[in-house]
């Protein structure tokens, strides 16, 4: 039978995350910004980074693991180019200020990489991919893990993480194509809510250390996830690692710390992301017509017997969200129960339903 979720507005959830982070010292002003993405990745049903992981962001700031004040600044700089030293703030505001300086410099340069270091963990890939969105450019993120659940293949030892991939390309009349991938067929966030509602994973999420299917997410430790496509999917992590971690001077391989089980160490999180300028490549209006038609011509090519719909990347997404804009994000039991047992501890008013 499946569990009853309580739906909860979006004004309300993110008054409820602001006063948390309040509460362990956040300067109001982040402390919105913060609640402000998190609770835009849960209205687009990113259940595993929203805020299901207030309790444990709360840990590690009362751990000292997480700066609350931080200085987040450019450390080196180009025309098309930047390294943001995030003095090891919250990972949300660490990624919207590099996101707002790639968007900043594509618009004179035409492409803007952007990496960061000492950061943490930031929610989503599509977060940060969306932000050029606005500004009619096409966003790409990376980033390394922030915990080892993946071995290279073929081995045992844990020194990968999911390292997430996102792209987002605007359209017309059309919605945005997002694509935001893990490089394990499941992400870990995944696997901790399946453990909070007393649910099995499927088959092929995980492998124990002797090669057999892992379906128990509170044995999650004793095995580790799969990557996609086999080996490709071990290639791609370690490519976007090197990338988002190597690149920046940022914590990769044995050096990753899992915020998981760590409550007092600081992650040096490397991310990165790239703003690219369309109109420095072709005109807009004429880009956005060619989305538009590519993306009708891939939805109603020929289907194989059974299919009822071809669909794109971020179609889910677009869906969730408006349904969850209009009646409330769904909240399951165990999430309430532990959210309110957090606002009993930092003495703020319970989530209002």
């Amino acid at each position: 039978m499946a569990e009853q979720k309580q739906r909860v507005s979006a004004d309300n959830l993110r008054n409820f995350i602001a006063g948390a982070f309040e509460a362990v010292a956040v300067p109001g002003a982040d402390a919105k910004v913060i609640a402000e993405l998190m609770t835009q990745a849960d209205v687009n049903g990113s259940e595993g980074h929203g805020v299901f992981r207030l309790p444990q962001y709360i840990r590690r700031i009362k751990g000292g693991a997480v700066n609350v004040k931080p200085n987040i600044r450019i450390e080196r700089e180009m025309a098309g180019m930047a390294l943001i030293h995030g003095d090891n703030g919250m990972g949300h505001l660490v990624m919207k200020f590099a996101a707002e300086k790639a968007i900043e410099k594509a618009k004179t340069a035409g492409v803007a990489w952007v990496g960061a270091r000492w950061s943490n963990h930031a929610g989503p890939a599509a977060l940060y991919a969306n932000m050029p969105l606005a500004h009619d450019m096409i966003g790409m993120y990376m980033a390394v893990g922030s915990a080892n659940h993946l071995p290279p293949w073929g081995g045992l030892d844990m020194l990968l993480s999911t390292n997430p991939l996102a792209v987002a390309v605007p359209a017309g009349d059309e919605p945005s194509i997002v694509l935001d991938m893990a490089t394990t067929v499941a992400a870990y966030g995944k696997v901790k809510t399946k453990a909070q509602r007393g649910e099995m994973m499927p088959e092929g999420w995980m492998m124990d250390r002797k090669g057999n299917p892992l379906t128990d997410p509170k044995r999650a430790n004793e095995g580790f996830l799969l990557p996609i496509g086999g080996y490709k999917g071990y290639g791609l992590a370690l490519v976007l690692g090197l990338l988002a971690g190597n690149l920046n001077g940022a914590a990769m391989g044995k050096d990753v710390v899992d915020f998981n089980n760590d409550d007092t160490s600081e992650t040096n999180t490397g991310h990165a992301i790239v703003a690219i300028n369309i109109e420095a490549f072709q005109d807009l209006k004429e880009f956005k017509q060619g989305m538009d038609t590519l993306i009708r011509d891939i939805r109603n090519s020929q289907r194989l017997p059974g299919v009822d719909r071809i669909r794109l990347p971020g179609e889910g997404t677009h869906t969730t969200r408006a349904d969850n804009e209009k009646n409330g994000i769904p909240m399951p039991p165990a999430l309430l129960a532990a959210l309110d047992t957090l606002a009993g501890e930092l003495k703020i008013a319970k989530l209002a339903r």
